[in-house]
Protein backbone atom coordinates (compact mmCIF):
# COMPACT_ATOMS: atom_id res chain seq x y z
CA UNK A 1 0.00 0.00 0.00
CA UNK A 2 2.79 2.39 1.28
CA UNK A 3 4.85 1.62 -2.03
CA UNK A 4 1.61 1.84 -4.30
CA UNK A 5 0.61 5.56 -2.50
CA UNK A 6 4.46 6.83 -2.67
CA UNK A 7 4.35 5.71 -6.70
CA UNK A 8 1.32 7.22 -7.66
CA UNK A 9 0.59 10.09 -10.04
CA UNK A 10 -2.36 12.38 -10.66
CA UNK A 11 -3.03 9.83 -13.55
CA UNK A 12 -2.86 6.52 -11.57
CA UNK A 13 -6.66 4.95 -10.71
CA UNK A 14 -8.00 4.54 -7.15
CA UNK A 15 -8.04 1.32 -6.03
CA UNK A 16 -9.53 -0.67 -3.74
CA UNK A 17 -7.71 -4.14 -2.62
CA UNK A 18 -9.87 -6.86 -0.93
CA UNK A 19 -7.82 -9.62 1.14
CA UNK A 20 -7.92 -11.69 4.25
CA UNK A 21 -5.12 -11.66 6.71
CA UNK A 22 -3.20 -14.50 9.25
CA UNK A 23 -3.45 -13.65 12.69
CA UNK A 24 -2.35 -10.28 13.83
CA UNK A 25 -2.57 -7.46 15.88
CA UNK A 26 -2.07 -3.84 14.92
CA UNK A 27 -1.40 -1.02 17.15
CA UNK A 28 -2.39 2.46 14.95
CA UNK A 29 -0.73 5.31 15.36
CA UNK A 30 -2.25 6.41 18.33
CA UNK A 31 -1.97 3.20 19.50
CA UNK A 32 -1.15 2.32 23.15
CA UNK A 33 0.69 -0.57 24.29
CA UNK A 34 -2.10 -0.73 27.55
CA UNK A 35 -4.46 -1.84 25.66
CA UNK A 36 -2.69 -5.09 24.40
CA UNK A 37 -4.26 -7.34 27.11
CA UNK A 38 -3.02 -10.70 26.38
CA UNK A 39 -1.59 -11.06 23.04
CA UNK A 40 -0.92 -14.82 23.35
CA UNK A 41 1.30 -15.51 20.71
CA UNK A 42 -0.45 -13.14 18.08
CA UNK A 43 2.07 -11.14 16.45
CA UNK A 44 1.86 -7.58 16.96
CA UNK A 45 2.65 -4.90 14.40
CA UNK A 46 2.74 -1.13 14.11
CA UNK A 47 0.87 -0.07 11.59
CA UNK A 48 1.32 3.92 10.36
CA UNK A 49 -2.71 4.00 10.02
CA UNK A 50 -4.92 5.87 12.40
CA UNK A 51 -6.76 4.34 15.48
CA UNK A 52 -5.82 2.54 18.26
CA UNK A 53 -5.33 -1.34 18.26
CA UNK A 54 -7.37 -4.08 16.51
CA UNK A 55 -7.36 -7.68 15.33
CA UNK A 56 -7.18 -8.85 11.49
CA UNK A 57 -7.40 -12.43 10.72
CA UNK A 58 -9.20 -15.27 8.71
CA UNK A 59 -13.08 -15.15 8.62
CA UNK A 60 -12.37 -10.95 8.40
CA UNK A 61 -12.78 -9.08 5.13
CA UNK A 62 -10.46 -6.63 4.59
CA UNK A 63 -10.81 -3.72 2.08
CA UNK A 64 -7.76 -1.48 1.75
CA UNK A 65 -8.75 2.12 0.08
CA UNK A 66 -6.33 3.99 -2.27
CA UNK A 67 -8.35 6.89 -3.22
CA UNK A 68 -6.50 10.46 -4.26
CA UNK A 69 -9.11 12.60 -2.19
CA UNK A 70 -8.41 16.06 -4.02
CA UNK A 71 -9.35 14.34 -7.79
CA UNK A 72 -11.92 12.59 -6.06
CA UNK A 73 -13.15 16.08 -4.48
CA UNK A 74 -13.57 13.76 -1.03
CA UNK A 75 -12.37 15.03 2.60
CA UNK A 76 -11.07 12.68 4.82
CA UNK A 77 -14.65 13.15 7.26
CA UNK A 78 -16.93 12.25 4.22
CA UNK A 79 -14.95 9.23 2.99
CA UNK A 80 -14.60 8.25 6.74
CA UNK A 81 -18.62 8.44 6.56
CA UNK A 82 -18.88 6.63 3.00
CA UNK A 83 -17.04 3.67 3.92
CA UNK A 84 -19.00 3.54 7.48
CA UNK A 85 -22.52 4.27 5.07
CA UNK A 86 -21.24 1.74 3.03
CA UNK A 87 -21.22 -1.19 5.07
CA UNK A 88 -24.76 -0.43 6.74
CA UNK A 89 -26.10 -0.37 3.30
CA UNK A 90 -24.45 -3.92 3.19
CA UNK A 91 -26.17 -4.86 6.20
CA UNK A 92 -29.40 -3.93 5.46
CA UNK A 93 -29.71 -5.20 1.79
CA UNK A 94 -29.64 -8.69 3.50
CA UNK A 95 -32.73 -10.86 3.88
CA UNK A 96 -32.13 -9.84 7.83
CA UNK A 97 -32.30 -5.91 7.15
CA UNK A 98 -29.84 -5.56 9.66
CA UNK A 99 -29.53 -2.04 10.91
CA UNK A 100 -26.19 -0.42 12.11
CA UNK A 101 -25.08 3.18 12.93
CA UNK A 102 -21.55 4.89 12.68
CA UNK A 103 -20.08 6.95 15.70
CA UNK A 104 -18.38 10.08 15.04
CA UNK A 105 -15.86 9.86 18.30
CA UNK A 106 -15.48 6.39 17.00
CA UNK A 107 -14.95 5.39 13.37
CA UNK A 108 -16.24 2.08 12.09
CA UNK A 109 -19.77 0.52 12.07
CA UNK A 110 -21.64 -0.96 15.05
CA UNK A 111 -24.89 -3.14 15.78
CA UNK A 112 -26.61 -2.64 18.85
CA UNK A 113 -23.44 -1.47 20.09
CA UNK A 114 -21.26 -4.06 19.19
CA UNK A 115 -18.60 -3.38 16.13
CA UNK A 116 -18.87 -5.21 13.30
CA UNK A 117 -16.66 -3.16 11.36
CA UNK A 118 -13.62 -1.39 12.24
CA UNK A 119 -12.01 1.65 9.98
CA UNK A 120 -8.41 2.92 10.12
CA UNK A 121 -6.84 5.16 7.37
CA UNK A 122 -3.59 6.96 6.30
CA UNK A 123 -3.24 9.84 3.82
CA UNK A 124 -0.25 10.70 2.29
CA UNK A 125 0.50 13.12 -0.36
CA UNK A 126 -3.20 13.56 -0.53
CA UNK A 127 -3.98 9.84 -0.93
CA UNK A 128 -5.41 7.44 1.62
CA UNK A 129 -4.40 3.99 2.20
CA UNK A 130 -5.62 1.10 4.86
CA UNK A 131 -9.22 0.68 5.05
CA UNK A 132 -11.75 -1.35 7.04
CA UNK A 133 -12.30 -4.70 8.36
CA UNK A 134 -15.94 -6.33 8.54
CA UNK A 135 -16.44 -9.39 10.85
CA UNK A 136 -17.74 -11.94 8.79
CA UNK A 137 -16.95 -15.48 10.26
CA UNK A 138 -13.73 -14.39 12.40
CA UNK A 139 -12.76 -16.04 15.69
CA UNK A 140 -13.92 -12.97 17.81
CA UNK A 141 -12.15 -14.67 20.86
CA UNK A 142 -8.80 -12.64 19.64
CA UNK A 143 -10.63 -9.50 20.23
CA UNK A 144 -10.39 -10.80 24.26
CA UNK A 145 -6.98 -9.92 24.15
CA UNK A 146 -7.44 -6.31 23.69
CA UNK A 147 -9.00 -3.39 24.45
CA UNK A 148 -10.86 -3.01 20.72
CA UNK A 149 -10.20 0.35 19.93
CA UNK A 150 -8.83 1.19 22.66
CA UNK A 151 -12.06 0.92 24.42
CA UNK A 152 -12.03 -1.06 27.42
CA UNK A 153 -15.42 -3.98 27.37
CA UNK A 154 -15.78 -2.94 23.32
CA UNK A 155 -18.17 -5.68 22.44
CA UNK A 156 -17.53 -7.43 18.71
CA UNK A 157 -19.52 -8.62 16.66
CA UNK A 158 -19.69 -11.14 13.22
CA UNK A 159 -22.19 -10.92 10.35
CA UNK A 160 -22.61 -15.14 10.88
CA UNK A 161 -23.79 -14.33 14.16
CA UNK A 162 -26.12 -12.15 12.68
CA UNK A 163 -27.76 -14.98 10.86
CA UNK A 164 -26.06 -13.28 7.83
CA UNK A 165 -24.60 -16.77 5.76
CA UNK A 166 -23.53 -15.58 2.77
CA UNK A 167 -20.15 -16.21 2.08
CA UNK A 168 -16.77 -13.79 2.42
CA UNK A 169 -16.49 -13.55 -1.53
CA UNK A 170 -19.97 -12.68 -1.81
CA UNK A 171 -20.08 -9.99 0.70
CA UNK A 172 -16.76 -8.71 -0.60
CA UNK A 173 -17.74 -8.36 -3.95
CA UNK A 174 -21.04 -6.32 -2.76
CA UNK A 175 -19.07 -4.52 -0.22
CA UNK A 176 -16.97 -3.53 -3.03
CA UNK A 177 -19.68 -2.72 -5.42
CA UNK A 178 -21.55 0.01 -2.42
CA UNK A 179 -18.32 1.60 -1.68
CA UNK A 180 -17.59 2.22 -5.28
CA UNK A 181 -21.42 3.47 -5.49
CA UNK A 182 -20.39 5.78 -2.31
CA UNK A 183 -17.11 7.46 -3.85
CA UNK A 184 -19.49 8.27 -6.99
CA UNK A 185 -21.91 10.25 -5.19
CA UNK A 186 -21.96 13.75 -5.34
CA UNK A 187 -18.72 15.26 -4.16
CA UNK A 188 -18.63 16.30 -0.64
CA UNK A 189 -15.34 17.90 1.28
CA UNK A 190 -15.36 17.72 5.15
Amino acid sequence: MRAFTDSRTRETPDELWLCEHESVYTLGQAGRREHLLDTSGIPVVESDRGGQVTWHGPGQLIVYVLIDLKRAEIGIRSLVERLEQSVMDLLLETPQHILANGRRDAPGVYVDGAKIAALGLRVRRGCTYHGLALNVDADLDAFNGIDPCGYRGLQVTRTRDLGIEASMATLGDALIDHIAQRLVAAPATS
